[in-house]
């Protein structure tokens, strides 16, 4: 019978009443399991700050150190009843974090973070939630065993910061060492370079570990239990009685989580999507016994009468604006600015051209960055750089967006309605996604007004 991967969030490891959930999702289990788990809430945040000040503050450390001990003994000490077992799991965490302390030590004299101890350090977060819940499942007679990333082999290109696992290298690995009946439980966040250095899959990305590992074992399913019903038409905190999505394409999932919706790590799909692995969603907090899955994404085509199925948006993307005659149209321009960018590690969203200026679509946080290297540049045919980052990106999904006349029609004639002044449009980029961009300040109400159109 092939094997399930579980996947939980730190935000699932937060009270005793969670802790209880979980233990019942295991429990509730039919066949074998892989569980892949991310650090406790907010760790992750508290390591990345104590390594920006680890340099020159030695006091960071030793507070940090106690912050972890405090949270994962007191999660410890709600599930761990007998002595001997309480006595084992303190000596164990004590144990790792006196490990990660040795690193954070080194940052300190060395007096900065090179990026594979910067990788490893935030490794931590993960491999003291796995050790903890190990810990709560084996007292509880629920017999698992932990194994970390460079135990599995899971091999990664060696990026650090942001790898991609080497599934040619890793699933060999995986397929053998998982291969038996018992349960086993995964640090998320990181795999392992060639050369065998911790490298992170990026922010988010224990979704993209479980993904990962369900294609390696070639799992029947992987299953996430996150503290959200799904996803929905649009965000319940911005729409009243948005509708849940019970099904959608790798496709669609993709591109709401990369224009936005928070729910999943974007790159969570590529792993499961030759494969034909069903990724399901389910919401913790509702489970009272028998799980039924909210979201189920997979390979099978639905499009809806009116095509669209969520409107997103994100405030995490800013434009480096290019303008001067012909900037759009003469040869070398373009090559020269993203060279340049990419020289400064930047990674590029979109482009979107015209005679006299040329839009460059970034990650807000690299905006500043990017404004300083292309203004460097001095290219004399730019007359103007500028930068925009009070900006919001919406974008309207479903299958069908390109085949079906009239969906832009209908979107554009909702905003109008509101007088918004759309500053970009961007449509058949991909099948499935339309996007524009609006002043922030317009935000809410432009979403508002898209869902009242497809869904009121």
């Amino acid at each position: 019978m092939k094997k399930i991967v579980i996947k939980f969030g730190g935000s699932n490891l937060r009270t005793k009443e969670d802790v209880a959930r979980i233990i019942k999702v295991i429990s509730g289990c039919q066949t074998a399991v892989v569980i892949v788990i991310s650090a406790l809430y907010g760790v992750t945040d508290a390591l990345l700050k104590t390594i920006r000040q680890a340099p020159g503050d030695r006091e960071v450390i030793r507070r940090i150190k106690r912050s972890l001990m405090a949270a994962h003994l007191r999660i410890a000490t709600l599930y761990i009843d007998k002595p001997e077992h309480k006595k084992t799991v303190v000596k164990k965490i004590k144990d790792r974090v006196n490990t990660l302390e040795k690193y954070l030590l080194g940052i300190h004299y060395l007096g900065e973070a090179p990026d594979f101890v910067r990788d490893l350090v935030l490794s931590y977060g993960e491999r003291l939630s796995s050790l903890l819940l190990t810990s709560i499942l084996n007292s509880r007679g629920l017999t698992c065993e932990e194994v970390l990333p460079e135990q599995l082999g899971l091999v990664t290109n060696g990026e650090y910061g942001n790898a991609e696992v080497d599934f040619a290298a890793a699933e060999k690995n995986l397929k053998e060492y998982l291969s038996g009946p018992k349960r086993y439980i995964v640090p998320g966040f990181y795999g392992i370079s060639p050369n065998c250095r911790v490298t992170l899959l990026g922010r988010g990305g224990s979704d993209y570990s479980a993904a990962a590992i369900g294609r390696c074992i070639g799992a029947a399913s992987v299953d996430l239990w996150k503290d959200v019903d799904g996803f929905m038409s649009a965000d319940p905190g911005i729409v009243k009685n948005p509708v849940s999505i019970n099904s959608l394409t790798y496709r669609e999932a993709a591109e709401l989580s990369y224009f936005g919706a928070q729910i999943l790590h974007p790159r969570t799909f590529e792993p499961l999507m030759d494969k034909k692995i069903p990724l399901r969603l389910f919401n913790i907090k509702n489970f009272s016994g028998k799980g039924e899955p909210l979201t189920i994404i997979n390979n099978k085509l639905v499009i809806k009468e009116d095509v669209v199925k969520s409107v997103t948006f994100s405030d995490d993307f800013g434009i480096l604006k290019l303008t001067g005659p012909g900037v759009g149209i003469k040869p070398g321009i373009m090559a020269k600015v993203t060279t340049r960018l990419h020289e400064g590690n930047i990674n590029i969203k979109s482009i979107i051209t015209a005679q006299t200026s040329i839009n460059i679509l970034l990650a807000r946080e690299d905006l500043p960055k990017s404004y300083r290297l292309v203004k460097e540049m001095g290219l004399p045919t730019v007359e103007q750089v500028s930068d925009l980052d009070h900006i919001s990106l919406i974008a309207v999904v479903g299958e069908g967006m390109l085949d079906r006349p009239g969906i832009a029609a209908r979107v554009f004639g909702a905003v109008s309605r509101h007088k918004v002044n759309i500053l970009i449009i961007s449509a058949g980029a991909s099948s499935v996604a339309t996007y524009f961009i609006i002043e922030r300040k317009d935000r809410e109400k432009t979403i508002r007004s898209i869902h009242e159109e497809f869904f009121g």
